[in-house]
């Protein structure tokens, strides 16, 4: 009987991902995206959309390893969408200027399209620069500095490692010093409130705030465990490269380092899939570290937004969820009706909006 109730919750792994956005919390279900936001009046602003993956058109694609570095793409393309929606969603947008107007009328896109656009390429560039070509860098500095003070030079793994530690160092005060920041910090009580919703699920429990609340924050599956695998992997990458091809100058070890970065990208996928999916003595030593640094990208969420991930959970699943939908679709707002979807205010269509508060 207990094995076949873990079998039967084992097709709920990997059946639903999100992330969080501003106040609020984007699903992604098959094809389907769900992006729900709470405004500053209560009421929830639900966004339906689509997001079909090229690995379903071409096949090639969806090859391992070469899936992963697909997916890394796709999920930027998602996140600048999904922002995009949320600020929409909560009306961040300011009047439009001629050219804002000329560039929608002429070019199809939107000024805030364009300048998340802008900003995910300078920001990926700045994640090489930081994490990638500044612990190579400064690794070589120390070792530079060694030699001039008469010492002996570091060997090759050791400096692997002093570098993948410089590494490791500069990610955890990275998100150690933005978890300071308070609307950083709200996106982070948002990034707890969807693993609990997704844990939720995934157990097989009825998905009310009060059931969701009991789980832990923390998901082997989340983008915080993939980065930091690929540190960890980077690490690893290191070590083998200086073995194969000992006394690389440091150029030259940059420029192989970045050649080789989709394999990681695409090795740190399949681990991640492959915990998401599995839960034993290897997976939990190996999720271990990447589970340790979700404490500072996940806080401990407030009930409300607890509802605003379940309202997007179950709008993105909306076929596990029939009468959530029926309500849903009635736009009915009276407090009773609302008491039986968990207490959380829905809106149909896109960018619909509830006429009068939250119930």
């Amino acid at each position: 009987m207990e094995k076949n109730m873990k079998n039967d919750l084992s097709c709920r792994l990997n059946k639903v991902g999100g992330q969080a956005v501003l106040e609020g919390v984007m699903m992604k279900a098959g094809n389907r995206t769900v992006t729900t936001c709470r405004k500053s009046d209560g009421s929830l602003v639900v966004t339906d959309g689509e997001f079909t993956s090229v690995r379903k058109k071409h096949k090639i694609l969806d090859l391992p390893i070469v899936r992963g570095v697909v997916n890394f793409v796709e999920m930027i393309m998602l996140s600048i969408k999904t922002l995009g929606a949320s600020a929409d969603a909560l009306g961040l947008e300011e009047e439009e200027t001629k050219f804002e107007k000329w560039l929608k009328e002429k070019m199809g896109v939107k000024s805030t399209d364009v300048i998340m656009v802008i900003s995910t390429v300078l920001g990926l560039g700045l994640s090489l620069l930081l994490f990638l070509g500044l612990p190579i860098w400064i690794t070589s500095g120390i070792n530079y500095l060694i030699g001039l003070l008469g010492g002996e030079p570091m060997g090759d793994i050791l400096k692997s490692v002093i570098e993948g530690l410089i590494k490791v160092g500069i990610f955890l005060g990275y998100l150690s010093l933005t978890s300071l920041m308070p609307e950083i910090k709200r996106t982070f009580m948002y990034h707890g409130a969807e693993h609990k919703s997704i844990a939720c699920f995934e157990a097989g429990e009825e998905l009310t705030p009060e059931n969701a609340a009991k789980h832990t924050r923390f998901h082997p599956r989340c983008g915080t465990s993939f980065m930091f695998f690929m540190i960890l992997l980077g690490i690893i990458a290191g070590v083998f490269i200086h073995l194969l091809i000992p006394g690389l100058p440091t150029l030259a070890y940059t420029g192989i380092r970045i050649l080789i970065l989709p394999l990681v990208i695409g090795i740190g996928f399949e681990y991640i899939m492959l915990a998401g999916k599995h839960d034993n003595i290897l997976t939990r030593i190996l999720s271990a570290p990447g589970l340790w640094v979700q404490r500072l990208t996940t806080k401990e969420p407030t009930e409300d937004m607890v509802e605003v991930a379940i309202v997007s959970t179950k709008c993105a699943l909306r076929d596990e969820f029939p009468e959530f939908m029926e309500f849903f679709k009635s736009r009915e707002w009276e407090k009773d009706a609302a008491a039986d979807c968990d207490g959380a205010s829905t809106c149909e269509g896109n960018s619909a909006e509830p006429t009068e508060g939250n119930p």
